[in-house]
């Protein structure tokens, strides 16, 4: 059995601190223009498109059940920490995967190298090395436990690093904010001049005209106002009688501002183009030529890649073969799946039984459910009772 020392404690250290990536003013420091400008997960969030697609991500592959060939795995993948339930811990390493491209956890494992538990980092809190000789990664971990404090020199091994989208060979992930940087930019100066446009627009209902009214005084104009508003507001929803020297013409929204605020069709189709899922699922109209079949293999795919980059962690760090169920993320009730295998006992691909057997196994039936009896009925019953 290997036998593996626990990693040792740097307190009080001094010579090494973990500078936060969520802090704006640091990054943006060597960019003072404004110029490609972060975009801090909890800016993004307050994006609603982008919180409603992670959200939805981050959700469905946490639903996923991830199977191992081995108790040990299985038992740590199901239950891998002690502060949160599994699916938990996995949608917040999943949403942080969405939103800043890698998500990482610590392996907490005994002198025997078997999982205890597994600790949720921070980005903040980790820092990736490349070996002098380019033979693999060592990391440093910032805990938030005092009694921990800083762990120099953690190997590959101690960490469940997940990656997505890495232009440097794996090593590190590269976050889908940094290609939403202009258009939230965009949808942000948008808001800024919708906001402008309403609040600076004429509130007024309608414009009551009177005939000759340049010889009334601004207190009889007011005055008149006032009436005619006293007149609308008692009228109970009846129409509203004005004399024959006044014509009233209600106000209209104009078209300018209504641009405006139809601006966020055009950002939630670029965020929802960012997270590779169709835009139907961020309240979009989609592709008007897509059925929801087709929308829902458009959204399968999309998570399919993301579970692939989890998966290939997973079987290397554990050493063991983990397979996902995605059924269950994209059809939760199991209709889909009795659909198509009653298509396929239609067509005879399989037998009556077998599809039945399967719909037993996913538990869309239940076990003790009795076999079904063939009824005759009509006349063909008459005729046997007779003989």
């Amino acid at each position: 059995m290997p036998f593996f020392e626990p990693p040792t404690a740097i307190n009080n250290s001094t010579n090494i601190q973990s500078v936060p990536v969520e802090d704006d003013n640091v990054v943006n420091f060597l960019s003072p223009t404004g110029s490609n400008e972060y975009v801090s997960a909890k800016d993004a969030l307050e994006n609603s498109d982008i919180y409603s697609a992670v959200n939805q991500i981050s959700g469905d592959l946490a639903t996923i059940q991830l199977t191992a060939n081995m108790p040990r795995a299985q038992g740590i993948l199901n239950n891998p920490s002690t502060t949160a339930n599994g699916h938990t811990f996995w949608q917040s390493m999943y949403s942080q995967l969405l939103l800043g491209g890698e998500c990482f956890a610590y392996r907490w494992r005994n002198p025997n190298g078997l999982d205890l538990r597994w600790e949720y980092l921070r980005p903040s809190q980790v820092q990736t090395y490349l070996l002098d000789d380019g033979s693999g990664l060592t990391y440093t971990i910032t805990f938030d436990e005092p009694d921990l404090g800083v762990l120099q020199y953690v190997p590959q091994s101690d960490m469940i690093h997940i990656r997505w989208a890495s232009t440097d060979g794996g090593m590190t992930g590269n976050s889908p904010l940094k290609a939403l940087s202009n258009e939230l930019q965009v949808k942000s100066s948008s808001n800024s001049l919708t906001l402008a446009a309403l609040a600076r627009s004429i509130s007024a209902p309608g414009v009551l005209s009177i005939q000759h009214g340049g010889l009334l005084s601004e207190k009889m104009k007011a005055s008149r106002s006032r009436n005619f508003m006293k007149q609308v507001n008692n009228s109970n929803g009846g129409p509203v009688v004005i004399d024959q020297l006044e014509d009233y013409k209600p106000l209209e929204m104009k078209a300018d501002v209504t641009k405006l605020l139809s601006q966020t069709d055009w950002t939630s189709k670029q965020i929802a183009k960012v997270f590779g899922i169709p835009d139907s699922y961020l309240n979009g109209q989609g592709d008007q030529q897509s059925n929801i079949d087709q929308i829902k293999g458009m959204y399968t795919n999309a998570l399919n890649r993301y579970l692939q980059a989890i998966l290939a962690e997973l079987d290397n760090k554990l050493n063991a073969k983990i397979t996902a169920n995605i059924r269950t993320a994209v059809d939760p009730l199991g209709d889909s799946f009795a659909a198509t295998l009653s298509g396929l006992a239609k067509n005879g691909t399989i037998a009556t039984n077998q599809a039945t057997w399967l719909l037993q196994q996913t538990g869309y039936f239940p076990d003790e459910m009795p076999a079904a009896k063939s009824e005759k009925g009509g006349d063909n019953d008459d005729k046997e009772s007779d003989d």
